[in-house]
C-alpha cells in the first residue's frame, strides 16, 4: 500500500483545493501508472466533457474544453457493465476496438472509474490511458484509482455547493435591483457655526432578508458580479429623491473605484445638471492602479462633481487615496473623531490631517460626531465641518427637506 500512499500524498501536496487538487491527483496517478493521459470528465447530455486533463506534449490532442459524444467512448458501456474498469490490453476486447473512439486515437490500455456525487448521481469519470498496452496493471491499480476518484467527487461536490450558493446570492441580489429593495437615506453634513445642513450624505438601507448591513449587500454584490450594478441603482433612486432638497446645498454619493474604473458614472451625474454633487471613494482595499483611477476622474469632475476621500485616517489605504487622488475634501474616519477629547495621539493626527489639507486646499469634514465634547475638540483644532448622530441621524428626503422648515415644492422652487 505504500505505492498508494505516496500517490495520494502526492496528489494533494501543496494543501490546495478546487481544481488544483483534482490536476495534482491526475498528475499523480498518471506519472505512478506511466501512463500517457489522465482526465476528468462531466457527462454533459450526451457528451463527456473533459474538465481537467494531464497530458504532457498532447495539448494539441486532448485539453480542458473538450468533448465527446458518449456514443463514441467507453464511458457508458463500463457503467453498465459492458467493459470493464480495468482493460491493460484493450486490443484484447472486441466490443472496445469496435468504438469509434478506437479510429480517432488506437487506445492501448485504459482504465477509468466512475465519479459519483453525494446523491450518488454520476459526474463523469475519472480515467487514465495509454496508447500501448500495459499488461502491468492490476486490481490494486484499480483502487488507486477509485480513491482518487473519490477525492475527485468531494472536491467537485464542494465547488457545485459553491456554484449552487453563488448562484442563489446572484438571484438575490438580482431581485433586490430589479424591485429597488433598497430606501435612500440622507445623513446630514453641517458647518458647526450654523443651524441649517450644508449637504447630505446618501447612504442606504436594504429591505432584504436576511438583515444585513449595507456594506455586507454591497460586498455580496460585488461577489456576485453586481456591484457596480447595484450602486447604480442605489445611486439613482438615491439622487432623484435628493431632487426635493434645496440646490444651494450638496449630495454626496458614495462609488468604489470598480464603479468609477467603469465609465459609467459621468452619464448618471450629468442626469441631475445644477446640483452640487460629491462623490465619495469609499473602497478600503488598496488600488492596483492609480493612474488609471486618476484618468477616469477627470469625467467624473468633469460632470461636475467634486471628489472626497472617506476615511481618511483609518489605514494606508484611505491615505494613499488622499495623496494620489488629490481630492477636494476629506473626510474624518470615525475612529478618529470618537474619543478626540480625550485622547492626545487622535488629536496629534488629526492636526497633521489638518495642516496637510490646508496645504493643498481641501475641505475637511469630520464624520461620527456623537458628543459635544467631540465637537468642541473638532472646533479648537480646527475643523468645523462634520455629521454624525449629535448634529442629525440618517432621515428620509421628506425629512430632510424640513430640515430647511420649507415643504419639498417650496425647497425645490427655492
Amino acid at each position: 500500500m505504500s505505492a498508494l500512499k505516496d500517490a495520494v500524498e502526492l496528489g494533494m501536496k501543496g494543501n490546495v483545493g478546487g481544481r488544483d487538487a483534482i490536476s495534482r491527483g491526475l498528475e499523480a496517478i498518471r506519472t505512478h501508472l506511466g501512463m500517457e493521459v489522465a482526465y476528468v470528465s462531466e457527462f454533459v447530455g450526451d457528451k463527456s466533457v473533459f474538465r481537467a486533463v494531464d497530458a504532457p506534449g498532447l495539448e494539441a490532442v486532448i485539453k480542458p474544453g473538450d468533448a465527446k459524444n458518449l456514443d463514441d467512448v467507453f464511458c457508458r458501456h463500463i457503467l453498465d457493465g459492458r467493459l470493464p474498469e480495468l482493460m491493460p490490453d484493450v486490443s484484447a476486447n472486441p466490443l472496445a476496438m469496435s468504438m469509434p473512439i478506437m479510429r480517432e486515437a488506437p487506445i492501448g490500455a485504459h482504465m477509468s472509474v466512475p465519479i459519483r456525487k453525494e446523491d450518488g448521481e454520476t459526474y463523469g469519470m475519472f480515467c487514465c490511458l495509454s496508447f500501448s498496452a500495459n499488461p502491468s496493471l492490476n486490481a490494486r491499480d484499480l483502487q488507486m484509482m477509485k480513491v482518487f476518484a473519490e477525492m475527485a467527487a468531494h472536491q467537485i461536490g464542494e465547488e457545485i455547493s459553491e456554484e449552487r450558493a453563488r448562484a442563489d446570492l446572484r438571484a438575490q441580489i438580482r431581485a433586490v435591483i430589479d424591485t429597488a429593495a433598497f430606501r435612500p437615506v440622507y445623513q446630514p453634513i453641517f458647518d458647526f457655526y450654523q443651524p441649517k445642513p450644508i449637504g447630505f450624505e446618501c447612504l442606504c438601507r436594504f429591505a432584504g432578508e436576511p438583515y444585513r448591513s449595507p456594506d455586507k449587500w454591497f460586498k455580496d454584490a460585488a461577489d456576485a458580479g453586481l456591484g457596480i450594478e447595484l450602486e447604480l441603482a442605489v445611486m439613482r433612486k438615491a439622487l432623484a429623491e435628493a431632487e426635493a432638497l434645496p440646490f444651494g446645498i450638496y449630495i454626496s454619493v458614495n462609488a468604489s473605484p470598480e464603479l468609477i474604473l467603469s465609465g459609467l458614472l459621468p452619464a448618471v451625474l450629468h442626469d441631475f445638471p445644477g446640483r452640487k454633487l460629491v462623490v465619495e471613494v469609499t473602497e478600503h482595499a488598496a488600488v492596483s492602479d492609480y493612474e488609471a483611477l486618476r484618468e477616469a476622474l477627470k469625467a467624473v469632475r468633469g460632470a461636475g462633481a467634486e471628489l472626497a476621500v472617506d476615511d481618511a485616517g483609518a489605514g494606508y489605504s484611505s491615505l494613499q487615496h488622499i495623496v494620489q487622488l488629490s481630492p477636494d475634501i476629506i473626510k474624518l474616519d470615525i475612529g478618529l473623531t470618537r474619543g478626540v477629547d480625550t485622547d492626545p495621539a487622535r488629536r496629534a493626527l488629526i492636526s497633521a490631517l489638518i495642516y496637510f489639507a490646508r496645504e493643498t486646499g481641501c475641505m475637511m469634514i469630520a464624520e461620527g460626531v456623537e458628543t459635544e465634547a467631540e465637537r468642541e475638540n473638532l472646533r479648537m483644532l480646527g475643523i468645523s465641518k462634520g455629521q454624525g448622530y449629535l448634529l442629525g441621524r440618517p432621515v428620509d428626503a421628506a425629512s430632510a427637506v424640513w430640515m430647511f422648515g420649507e415643504p419639498a415644492a417650496a425647497a425645490v422652487a427655492g
